[in-house]
């Protein structure tokens, strides 16, 4: 091992997020080292880090964050110059049925990972420890260990209809959930640490994700699995619920300039500008597949009656305390750190839809050629 890497701790790297994230630092950055610490929990599959599992700078370690005694040694071992947070509970239909384990992991999580890294960096409140700073000049930047969270737009609450009404970063918190509560505590959390101890911190609030790698629970990945095994595609109440959806590799380029360029204290949103219904959603993924995979080269469904996968679509009854519409303004990040979303909602479903058919063992069995 080069004795001039940087280990960076990710937490949650083999979740859908975390895992594109590993892929995508190991391959930009030959100066880093990432030890991923993950509980393997349903939503952790170390299927998705199959690429990098050997990379002489990557580590894989099973466990809690709120293992405080496991984090510390982790600290110890490997000198963790910098933590990048994505380990969380995240579907709100779970956090409705089981609150406590949403608190568990997002609260005292995030606060077991953030208390040791300002006592393994730090001597004093607003006094780093000598070997993490630069010509002992400590910075605004990231000369010295970063702590940095991911975090999500749903702390804001909803937004009404009018499409000229946006999260922006100081939108107050207002979450509506057992999922987004816990979120917004976090995120109070990491503040905290940045105004009382002097932290070099930054937090990154994003809209909805989608691509390869995620879980078959989120909309589009159920969307898609449901179609092509002829099943009922649940959409919930009028359909009519709002997202903006970001497609990940862009919310993973967001994140490492944030990482490394972002100001100290600061909080970016980082959102696609691409506001869409669910019911718009379902009929995009619909429209696909009718064309890409059509209903007639499908041997799963046998049902011949069908003439296209928006038969499929059925609505159920609405999510408790549903919000109505998310959408970030994400000027900050844009005109202060220069970043743009490279995907449009069009072309980032086609590579999502092509991943899951890929996923799926569908390519190759009747599918249209032009996709």
């Amino acid at each position: 091992m080069q004795n001039n890497l940087k280990s960076i701790l990710v937490t949650g790297g083999a979740g859908f997020i975390g895992s594109n994230f590993v892929s995508y630092f190991l391959e930009k950055y030959p100066n880093y080292r990432i030890i991923n610490l993950d509980a393997l929990t349903y939503a952790g599959n170390l299927e998705n880090l199959k690429e990098v599992e050997n990379n002489p700078r990557y580590e894989f370690i099973k466990g809690d964050i709120c293992d405080r005694d496991l984090v510390e040694s982790i600290f110890k071992e490997f000198d963790i110059e910098g933590v990048i947070h994505f380990a969380a509970e995240s579907h709100v239909d779970n956090s409705i049925e089981n609150p406590g384990v949403f608190i568990e992991t997002n609260v005292n999580g995030t606060y077991t990972l953030i208390d040791v890294a300002y006592k393994h960096w730090m001597e004093a409140p607003f006094k780093y420890k000598e070997k993490y700073t630069i010509n002992n000049q400590q910075s605004t930047i990231n000369q010295y260990p970063r702590f940095h969270h991911i975090s999500t737009d749903e702390v804001y609450g909803t937004l009404p209809e009018d499409p000229s009404v946006l999260f922006t970063e100081e939108t107050p918190y207002a979450p509506n959930s057992p999922y987004s509560a816990s979120k917004a505590a976090s995120d109070m959390i990491v503040r905290s640490y940045r105004h009382t101890y002097g932290m070099n911190t930054t937090i990154t609030n994003c809209s909805n994700n989608y691509g390869p790698k995620q879980h078959d629970e989120k909309l589009i990945p159920t969307i898609i699995r449901n179609a092509l095994e002829g099943n009922p595609i649940p959409i919930y109440g009028d359909g009519k619920n709002i997202r903006d959806w970001l497609y990940v590799l862009d919310h993973c380029k967001g994140i490492d300039l944030v990482y490394h360029k972002g100001k100290a204290g600061e909080t970016y949103n980082i959102g696609g500008r691409n506001e869409r219904t669910n019911l718009q959603i379902v009929n995009k993924i619909c429209e696909m597949l009718d064309e890409i995979y059509p209903l007639k080269t499908n041997t799963q469904i046998t049902n011949n009656q069908l003439t296209s996968y928006k038969s499929l679509i059925t609505f159920v009854k609405d999510r408790a305390g549903h919000d109505r519409r998310y959408a970030i303004d994400a000027s900050k990040i844009e005109n202060e750190l220069g970043w743009r979303a490279n995907e449009t909602f069009e072309s980032g479903i086609v590579k999502t839809v092509k991943e899951y058919l890929k996923k799926y063992k569908i390519i190759g069995k009747g599918i249209n050629e032009k996709f």
